[in-house]
């Protein structure tokens, strides 16, 4: 599964984890973005986060597709983004790595994440209580 989505995602989505259960996997890794309350030492109010959904679903699956290659044994990726307004707590990203032993999973969700804030077209705008915003992404 991998998607870009306007709807809330639901931390360990059922049919998120379901996507990557396998009879092979002896390990199922997740990792959950949440918005956090402070940014740069700055209350936040909220995000909006912005994609270009044919740029973006294809650079998560080459990721996922770089993550299978570099630790063979992962049976199963997903990753779902959330883009549009984001309250503080709300959940921006969930990633799900299942493989045969825990470390190449843990290993190959760090990488995921790592690659997704790297390279795939998706703006970050923080907007801070004093009405300023930033702006954090990618071409």
């Amino acid at each position: 599964m991998i998607l870009l989505t306007d709807k809330p995602i639901e931390p360990l989505r059922p049919e998120l984890l379901e996507s990557v259960r396998c009879p092979g996997a002896g390990a199922v890794v997740t990792f959950e973005g949440i918005v956090r309350r402070e940014s740069r030492g700055r209350p936040v109010t909220h995000l909006v986060y912005e994609a270009f959904p044919e740029m973006a679903v294809p650079e998560m699956q080459k990721i996922a597709d770089d993550a299978r290659k570099r630790w063979p044994q992962i049976e199963a990726v997903s990753i779902v983004h959330r883009t549009g307004l984001l309250n503080v707590g709300e959940t921006s990203v969930l990633i799900a790595v299942a493989s045969a032993h825990r470390a190449e999973a843990f290993e190959a969700c760090r990488f995921i994440i790592d690659s997704l804030k790297a390279t795939v077209p998706i703006w970050k705008r923080e907007h801070y209580a004093d009405g300023a915003s930033w702006i954090e992404g990618h071409a």
